[in-house]
């Protein structure tokens, strides 16, 4: 996820060189997409044992475990320098504190589904933004269509013609908000961090790091200690923070190493393909016609925002 959610991986330092791994990356790439589309099964499934900071706060925790195991076997050290944790500190919130949270509490009221197809606008957000923040993407007749095309999915999927009856606006909103902070982070982390000198591992252990820091100060305040122990949230946390951030952020880098970050963001497009099948087959949730035909139409113009301009 993630960063979803998604949650997808910060690459502050550039693409590192090409590597191959035992493992084809074709495969590596088919289980990250099914981490990834799982994760909003799992972030329902632990909403019902936990408060949503609960359940940002467990999945970082054991995010950030898979990632320190990974770096003392590669003896990676911390990044250095105030300057730089400062902006970590700012990436943290952008990247996985927030979005996290959003996502936690919007499926409180709204199908894991419907969290899924949220996260697949992330990229139309981003090239929204890049518009305006980055000077180097320049507009393309192609990529403000498939801008257009992608918000018109949007409301495909929110079924605006019935003055989106049945639909709770609240959790929904969460949802896309949190989509929409991921490109925040990324703009922000391409200004502040790029060529930093520090690896890939070291930089997100860093970034997770903080990012628990803040949940631990913040749970707190909303939440009260749960009056006992609910064993299937709880593994579903366990799941989503080892599998769903921390190893799926290490097979990414991976991947982006291997064959490069445009291929690698192509598994934008299979997230929401699968937690709607997981939602539906196995958490029972109900589909009707205008999310899935909705769901294609943000995907098309997902894709056509990432299309690169002919020379």
């Amino acid at each position: 996820m993630s960063t979803v959610a998604s949650p997808r991986p910060v690459t502050p330092t550039g693409v590192a060189p090409r590597r191959r791994t035992a493992l084809d990356w074709r495969i590596r790439f088919g289980v990250l997409s099914l981490i990834w589309g799982f994760s909003f099964l799992l972030i329902k499934v632990g909403t019902e044992g936990y408060a949503p900071f609960q359940v940002t706060l467990g999945r970082l925790l054991f995010g950030t475990a898979v990632l320190a195991a990974a770096m003392a076997v590669k003896r990676e050290r911390l990044p250095r320098g105030a300057r730089t944790w400062g902006h970590l500190t700012v990436a943290a919130f952008l990247l996985n504190a927030l979005p996290f949270s959003l996502f936690a509490y919007s499926e409180l009221t709204i199908p894991s589904t419907l969290a899924g197809i949220c996260n697949a606008t992330s990229p139309l957000w981003g090239m929204a933004l890049s518009l305006v923040a980055l000077s180097e993407d320049r507009p393309t007749r192609v990529r403000v269509a498939g801008l257009g095309l992608g918000f018109l999915g949007v409301l495909t999927v929110l079924g605006v013609w019935q003055g989106f009856h049945g639909l709770d606006a609240t959790g929904t909103a969460m949802a896309l908000l949190a989509s929409l902070s991921y490109p925040v982070g990324w703009i922000y982390v391409r200004r502040t961090l790029a060529g930093t000198g520090h690896s890939h591992l070291s930089m997100t252990g860093a970034q997770l790091l903080l990012a628990t820091a803040q949940l631990v100060l913040v749970t707190p305040l909303f939440t009260t200690l749960p009056s006992h122990v609910a064993w299937v949230p709880l593994l579903a946390i366990a799941a989503l923070g080892a599998l769903g951030t921390g190893l799926a952020m290490l097979v990414q880098y991976g991947i982006v190493a291997e064959v490069g970050p445009t291929t690698a963001q192509m598994v934008t497009y299979f997230i929401p393909v699968i937690a709607t099948a997981a939602g539906v087959a196995i958490l029972g949730e109900s589909l009707a016609w205008s999310t899935p035909v909705g769901a294609v139409i943000v995907l098309a113009g997902a894709a056509l925002t990432q299309a690169k301009p002919r020379r």
